[in-house]
């Protein structure tokens, strides 16, 4: 792909936003720092690293920000709490809104909204909120399972249970990040992710990322630690499995309400079935992340990612 022209005046004073208050703030400082370092190569002269904090209305106010550029992760930069705080300060920012942002955060009122949607498989889960019973909700799955915090990202608080008896203590671990839950069947076969990214008010989908892990699934050990998981790119699928997956990747951006950068993560079983797992509204863009490796393999260098994100801001000014 040629390279990616700016909307963005380069003389735009840029708050990359990072760190924050989440239990994946040492990975967004690694997703900015990286962001910066791209946005200084292309010229912005006025980009600044800032770090999130309580007092980070007061800082954007006082630095007279023309831009923010969100590499947060998690809680308060990725569920639409720092979205609206840009929305009243008036800075344009990257990525999705405040209404995407707090439904994909949620794993389970993901599943609600894109299950209006025909055409978007997803696995049989119960959703288990304080102070129901686990063995009840739970008693027409089949195992294994996952269980998940309904709103951590970086497979915090997941674990995969293979026998009913362990599951107490798997949902107990969930729970330290979250009162709810969500247990989903495990679904045997190949994860994949697929980048969703917007040019010229036009969504497209990234190549599609097989991961395999050298763990028993995709934790945060294999996400994270480089050489504990193996990228195949593209993805070991037939054509017409890969052109379904794409398109169900933007299907379900769309249906969420999503803008300018997302990724959508897939399980596809033996039988050939492209489960939607869940999107994720600001992936990382650390020098081990999924979607740098995807668009790299599309000829999208990282700078020209970074300026396809800000380009966003740009759009929704």
């Amino acid at each position: 792909m040629a390279e990616i022209k700016s909307i963005i005046d380069k003389n735009a004073k840029i708050a990359v936003l990072c760190g924050g208050m989440s239990s994946e703030a040492e990975v967004s400082r690694r997703s900015g720092k990286g962001c910066y370092e791209a946005l200084k190569r292309l010229g912005y002269v006025n980009a600044k690293l800032v770090e999130v904090d309580k007092n980070i209305a007061q800082t954007l106010k006082e630095g007279n920000f023309d831009y923010a550029y969100n590499a947060l992760h998690g809680k308060y930069g990725e569920d639409g709490c720092i979205q609206g705080v840009l929305e009243i300060l008036g800075i344009p920012y990257t990525g999705c809104g405040v209404m995407s942002s707090s439904i994909c955060m949620n794993k389970e009122y993901t599943k609600r909204i894109l299950s209006t949607c025909n055409g978007i498989p997803m696995a049989k889960s119960a959703f288990v909120q304080k102070g129901e019973n686990l063995e009840q909700k739970t008693a027409d799955l089949k195992f294994p399972v996952i269980t998940k915090p309904v709103s951590e990202g970086s497979s915090f608080g997941m674990t995969k249970v293979n026998k009913r008896e362990d599951l107490k203590s798997a949902y107990e671990d969930a729970v330290k990040y979250n009162d709810d839950v969500l247990i989903e069947e495990f679904i045997d076969g190949v994860f994949v992710t697929v980048g969703v990214l917007e040019k010229d008010g036009t969504n497209f989908a990234t190549e599609i990322l097989e991961i395999r892990p050298k763990n028993e699934w995709y934790d945060y050990e294999a996400k994270y630690t480089p050489g504990m998981s193996d990228f195949i790119l593209p993805a070991n699928l037939s054509e017409e499995l890969t052109k379904k997956t794409k398109e169900i990747a933007i299907k379900a951006h769309e249906a969420a309400g999503c803008r300018g950068v997302s990724r959508v993560d897939f399980m596809i079983s033996k039988e050939g079935v492209p489960y939607v797992i869940e999107i994720n509204t600001s992936p990382g863009m650390t020098e081990t992340s999924d979607l740098p490796a995807q668009s790299a393999v599309m000829g999208i260098n990282y700078d020209n990612l970074v300026q396809i994100i800000l380009n966003g801001a740009g759009l929704n000014k």
